[in-house]
């Protein structure tokens, strides 16, 4: 099958889930993308300059059998824009988040033009995918609430015409392998983007508390960084100069398999989640995934018991079971008394070969009886 893919937003997990596919796939894909910066910007212009890229490949003589987009996408701007021989192919539309129920700093800050924008697009897609079944119902809870706010028509019948076209496909993320374990306190690491939804506060706050305890570790804190951030972190930097491993973003793959490598403990204290795939990768090199039991979390890190992966949700939890976890790695020498294999196996269910496959047949049951891949196709470049 030929797979038109449109990705305004080529950064971070957006990039990570299309090449992780695509490379995994048996289809063939041509893909436009534009760099991962401006959001806004992409969501409002994305339909037409996507339109515009396709025409051009059209006169090149181009041709698919359907059409994946992620959120960042209008796509129905964009379908009637199009040419009607792609305007009228299966569409496939992505949610990696959405901007109805994605954090702001301020409530009344919220550009609502956006989360229209998401409705749209699941309306004119064939097919709309979830990342979790807790990104779905957060969605389509808050469509319904800012419909019923609207005046009419209200067109709240459009909740459940998207609810019967919508699935669950989770991420694939990169299995990481295990390393044997250094001697050494225990190495916790925080692993996120450097906003304020990720709550760092929160885990600097646990860091005190642990400290207080007399408790002996080391941390490595890394993820994305932006030209505006949380003050937390410089103050953070200051504060535990002696316990630092890692800061900030890791400039390479190597490197970031490294610290997820090192860590015997990764911790989140995320306020908005719906999959968490960092702490998914964490958990395949081996390192205990310790999360508040909120969000997409329980969902996705549904691990047969007795290991449990959860805290409360406040700082002091957070810290009397990183001193548990700390206290156990300390006696019994490494990781084996919480079975690092459980994570593993656990973790290979969203190994890309597999969620790939189950991809790649959600997607032909689009299409009944669609060609399967023509590998003499050519893959053109990145936009």
């Amino acid at each position: 099958m030929r797979i038109l893919a449109l990705e305004p937003y080529y950064g971070g997990s957006h990039r990570a889930f299309l090449d992780g596919w695509i490379e995994n796939s048996r289809h063939d894909w041509t893909l436009i993308t534009h760099p991962a910066h401006g959001w806004k910007w992409r969501m409002r212009h994305s339909g037409m300059s996507c339109a515009e890229q396709v025409r051009s490949l059209l006169d090149r003589g181009e041709r698919w059998d359907l059409v994946f987009c992620t959120d960042m996408l209008p796509l129905a701007e964009f379908a009637g824009l199009v040419p009607a021989q792609v305007g009228t192919l299966p569409k496939v539309l992505y949610f990696h988040e959405n901007q109805l129920t994605y954090p702001q700093n301020h409530a009344d800050q919220r550009d609502l033009h956006f989360g229209l924008t998401n409705m749209s697009a699941a309306l004119a897609a064939d097919g709309v995918w979830f990342n979790s079944a807790f990104h779905k119902s957060e969605f389509l809870r808050a469509l319904e609430n800012l419909l019923k706010k609207m005046r009419p028509p209200r067109m709240l019948e459009a909740v459940g015409r998207i609810r019967e076209k919508s699935t669950i496909q989770p991420p694939g993320i990169e299995i990481v392998p295990s390393t044997t374990r250094q001697d050494g306190p225990v190495r916790i690491l925080w692993s996120a983007r450097w906003e304020f939804d990720k709550n760092p506060n929160l885990f600097f706050e646990a860091l005190e508390i642990l400290d207080g305890r007399g408790v002996d570790f080391r941390i490595s804190v890394i993820g994305q960084q932006f030209i505006q951030g949380p003050d937390i972190f410089e103050q953070a930097r200051e504060r535990w100069s002696d316990r630092i491993e890692r800061w900030g973003y890791q400039q390479s793959r190597t490197d970031y398999i490294a610290a997820l490598q090192e860590s015997d403990i990764a911790v989140s204290t995320a306020d908005h989640e719906f999959f968490g795939i960092g702490m998914a990768e964490a958990a395949s090199a081996g390192a205990f995934p310790l999360m508040p039991e909120r969000l997409a979390y329980p969902e996705v890190f549904a691990i047969d018991e007795p290991v449990k992966v959860f805290y409360g949700g406040t700082a002091g939890q957070l810290a009397d079971r990183l001193e548990e976890l700390s206290s156990r790695i300390g006696s019994e020498g490494g990781l084996s008394w919480c079975s690092p294999q459980q994570f593993r196996q656990w973790t290979e269910k969203y190994s890309w070969p597999n969620r790939a496959a189950q991809m790649d047949g959600a997607i032909e049951a689009i299409i009944p009886g669609a060609p399967g891949p023509d590998r003499s196709l050519q893959h053109p470049g990145s936009s």
